[in-house]
C-alpha cells in the first residue's frame, strides 16, 4: 500500500493520521499565508494543498493574503507568530534574494523553520494576441532598436521574473524599462489592459493563453512544458537560463520538530491528493519534494547563491 492509500484509507475510517501522531497538535485552524494576491498560480496550488492538508489533520487550513514586498511579508510576519505551527508561510525565492537587496524585517537563516520543500514555478513571456511580436527573437530585435522603451511587468523587485529578465537582458545585451507589480495578477491584468508591451510570470497567465487572448513566447525551464510543447525553452534560443523557483512552506523558528513531522507528513502526503495533483498539472508546476532537512539545506544554499546573483547584476539598493 502506497502513502496515498494508506493515508486514504485511515481518512475513510474517519481518522486523522496525522493528528494522531500528538496529542495537542492541531487543534484549532492553522493559518497559511499566501504572500500573493489572490488569483495567481501560487494562490491556486497554496488553496489545494490548504485543502487537502486540512483533511488529513481533521483541521481547517486558512489561507490568508499578504501580497507585496515581492512575496516576502509571510517571512515577516513569522518573525511574531508563536512557533506553535498554526502560522505558516509560502517561502518562495525572493525570501532569500530581497535581504541582499534592501534592508527587510527578517533573516531567512535564523527566523524561520523550514517544513517542506513541494513544487515550482513555470515562468514564461507572454504578450497580447494582437502584439507585433510573434516570437522571443522579435522581442530582441525590437528591444535593440529601442532601448529602455520595451515595458514589461514582473511580480515585483526581485522576483523570480524580475531577476530572469535581467538576466536575459545581460545576455542579450539589451535593455528593459521594469514595471512591477504584486503578483502575477495583476501584472496579467496590466498586460491585458494595455499598460504594460509584455509580461514575464508564472503560469497565472494559463487561461489567457489557452484561450487565445495572449501568446506565450518562451518558457525557462530546462526542457519544454507539457501543456504548451510547441513553445520553445530560453536554451534553445540562446539564452542559457533555467528558472524553476523552487518554493515550499515554513514556520517561525523555535518550532517542536515533533509539530514539524506532523505539517511535512501531511503536505507530503498531499502531493498524492488528486485536487493538487491536477492543480499542478494545470499550471506546469513541477513537484519538487524535499524533506525538512534537505529544504533547510537547500534554503542556505539557495541564500548564498542569490548573494552572488543580485552582486552580478547590480540590483543591491533596489527597492
Amino acid at each position: 500500500m502506497n502513502r496515498r492509500e494508506a493515508v486514504f484509507a485511515m481518512l475513510a475510517l474517519g481518522a486523522s493520521p496525522f493528528a494522531a501522531k500528538a496529542q495537542q497538535f492541531p487543534s484549532k485552524p492553522i493559518m497559511l499565508i499566501c504572500p500573493w494576491p489572490a488569483g495567481g498560480s501560487a494562490d491556486l496550488a497554496m488553496r489545494a494543498f490548504a485543502g487537502a492538508v486540512g483533511k488529513l489533520l481533521g483541521q481547517t487550513v486558512v489561507v490568508e493574503y499578504k501580497p507585496g514586498a515581492t512575496g516576502t511579508i509571510g517571512a515577516a510576519m513569522m518573525v511574531s507568530a508563536r512557533p506553535d505551527g498554526y502560522a505558516l508561510t509560502q517561502a518562495p525565492p525572493g525570501v532569500f534574494r530581497l535581504p541582499h537587496m534592501q534592508k527587510v524585517g527578517f533573516d531567512p537563516m535564523k527566523d524561520l523553520t523550514y517544513i517542506i520543500g513541494l513544487t515550482g514555478y513555470t515562468f514564461g513571456i507572454v504578450v497580447l494576441a494582437d502584439s507585433p511580436w510573434k516570437t522571443f527573437k522579435d522581442v530582441i530585435d525590437w528591444a535593440r532598436q529601442n532601448p529602455g522603451r520595451l515595458s514589461y511587468g514582473s511580480s515585483g523587485v526581485g522576483s523570480g521574473p524580475h531577476v530572469g529578465m535581467e538576466l536575459i537582458a545581460e545576455t542579450m545585451g539589451v535593455t528593459f524599462l521594469h514595471v512591477p507589480f504584486k503578483g502575477v495578477a495583476d501584472n496579467l491584468q496590466s498586460l491585458l489592459g494595455g499598460h504594460i508591451m509584455l509580461l514575464a510570470d508564472s503560469t497565472g497567465w494559463a487561461p489567457q493563453v489557452n484561450d487565445g487572448r495572449a501568446r506565450l513566447l518562451v518558457t525557462w525551464g530546462a526542457e519544454r512544458t507539457k501543456s504548451w510543447p510547441e513553445v520553445p525553452i530560453l536554451k534553445e534560443l540562446g539564452v542559457d537560463m533555467v528558472f524553476s523557483a523552487p518554493w515550499g512552506i515554513a514556520g517561525p523558528r523555535g518550532m517542536d520538530p515533533q509539530v514539524v513531522k506532523i505539517l511535512h507528513d501531511a503536505f507530503h502526503a498531499a502531493l498524492d491528493d488528486a485536487n493538487v495533483r491536477q492543480t499542478l498539472e494545470r499550471l506546469d508546476q513541477p513537484i519538487i519534494y524535499m524533506n525538512t532537512a534537505d529544504y533547510a539545506d537547500f534554503n542556505r544554499k539557495q541564500f548564498e547563491r542569490e548573494r552572488a546573483m543580485v552582486e552580478r547584476l547590480g540590483l543591491r539598493g533596489q527597492s
